[in-house]
């Protein structure tokens, strides 16, 4: 018979937030806890890839949290398609043995079309006129309105950007509590992102993010005390840790002042124009992909970024292999960060011709991630008060345009991508009972097996790819 599990995803969770977490730290003294290795990058999309298919990079084909997709011309972050990621999933190594077997994803990535019985994940309303309002994508059609119901509208706007908040994890604890209760997956998958927000904020070793974990244990409680009263084994887990960054690295316009990088301009704005550059970035917090069009500029690109302050390797293909992220979608150049910095997005050279989305919140236009979305804008005193307009325009049914995010990356404090440098700046892994124990290191792409095991499921070796 299988044994139930949760398999709890908590962004950030390091050995050092532990101690301020008392709920979670308890899985440990019931069970186990071990160091938990991770991937290159060690970033959301990537890591949990790898967790669900025990493959690496190179083989699942997650190179980050976006690329440049070739065969389109274009970059795109954040796709949420499982058909994206190569490999058998945990559930479906599951099925394999247990026909049966049923799975449960509130809101892990690549959620859409994938193989789980029940489905949640974010996916605002685009509506025809422009405006997004928030909501979530779920199957089975008819758990939406049950979910929606019995805890609102999902907080799309305070999952990410300046207002994201525990409002979001507390959201989808109670959504997981209720499929638990209601649905009895054998495999319940939940991801709770709130250690992401003030950590990168303000850094991981201040007040806040001693009170943020403080706050997201105290939200995991409800469901951690819904698994132990149901017999279900709980295994948690984090990505990636958060570590202290000061130097922001503008990677795109290095490229740009060498004439690698171009830019086409519509309305006084500039964009970037992947399809005529002879290399651009794909910055993602601190790795980046680095696309060359002509191998015989490889040899200029690669001295040019190993002389610029703050990057920390430059990996050609090669390279790429000893840390397996060596996949077609990589760049042919990819870049890692020194410890205390991090590369931005930005192509443009002058603010002005910045193009309009540059101050808002949108995760798919920009052709790189941009953690300045978490602020408001502390250079414009009115920032706060936009955006109350804006929300005020948008209930009566006005478009509107949230522009209230800082050009100025300088106010981030917390990043992550490049491997730790020490363990307790790494991820951890929990588990609630004493089987399966490891007795050392956890690499990521054991998490897969792992899973199985505890749920009293052996699946033979060559079902693992």
């Amino acid at each position: 018979m299988t044994t139930p599990l949760v398999l709890l995803d908590v962004v950030g969770l390091t050995s050092k937030l532990l101690r301020y977490m008392p709920n979670l730290s308890a899985l440990a003294h019931r069970g186990w806890q071990a160091e938990l290795g991770t991937v290159l990058p060690a970033v959301t999309c990537s890591a949990q890839s790898t967790f669900l298919t025990g493959a690496m990079p190179s083989q699942h084909g997650i190179v980050g949290n976006g690329w440049y997709f070739r065969e389109l011309g274009e970059v795109f972050l954040w796709r949420q398609h499982n058909r994206l990621v190569d490999g058998e999933k945990v559930w479906e190594a599951a099925r394999r043995r247990t026909p049966d077997f049923t799975a449960a994803n509130i809101c892990w990535w690549y959620a859409m079309g994938a193989t789980t019985d029940i489905t949640v994940t974010p996916r605002p309303i685009y509506h025809a006129d422009g405006r997004k309002s928030p909501d979530a994508y779920v199957r089975p059609p008819a758990l939406h309105d049950d979910l929606v119901g019995a805890l609102g509208d999902f907080p799309l706007f305070q999952y990410w950007g300046p207002t994201a908040s525990l409002a979001s994890s507390e959201w989808i604890v109670g959504a997981s509590r209720k499929v638990f209760a209601e649905h009895h997956p054998d495999l319940l998958m939940v991801y709770v992102p709130h250690l992401d927000y003030d950590l990168q904020r303000f850094g991981p070793d201040g007040p806040e993010a001693i009170q943020a974990a403080r706050d997201v244990d105290a939200a995991l409680a409800p469901l951690l005390a819904d698994a132990q009263n149901a017999g279900a084994t709980v295994l948690a887990l984090s990505e990636y840790g958060i570590t202290p960054v000061r130097r922001p690295v503008d990677i795109n316009r290095v490229l740009r002042s060498e004439g690698l990088l171009e830019v086409y301009s519509q309305a006084g704005m500039e964009y970037l124009d992947p399809w005529t550059s002879r290399a651009f970035a794909v910055a993602d917090h601190q790795v980046a992909h680095v696309y060359v069009a002509d191998p015989a500029d490889l040899p200029r690109v690669r001295d040019l970024l190993a002389k610029l302050s703050g990057v920390d390797e430059v990996l050609g293909r090669e390279e790429q292999a000893r840390y397996h992220i060596d996949h077609p979608r990589a760049g042919e150049l990819v870049v890692t960060a020194e410890p205390d910095a991090w590369f931005t997005y930005y192509y443009w050279l002058d603010d002005a011709r910045a193009p309009d989305f540059a101050r808002g919140v949108e995760i798919h236009r920009k052709p790189g991630y941009d953690p300045a979305e978490l602020f408001f804008d502390p250079a414009d005193r009115l920032a706060k008060a936009k955006a109350g307009m804006n929300l005020v325009r948008k209930k009566v049914g006005l478009r509107y345009a949230m522009n209230v995010v800082p050009l100025d990356p300088s106010y981030v404090r917390g990043s992550h991508g490049r491997l730790p440098d020490r363990p307790e700046d790494g991820p951890v892994l929990l588990c609630s009972v004493p089987d399966a124990e490891p007795g050392g290191r956890v690499a990521a792409t054991e998490v897969r097996d792992l899973v199985l095991r505890l749920q009293g499921i052996d699946v033979p070796e060559g079902a693992r790819r």
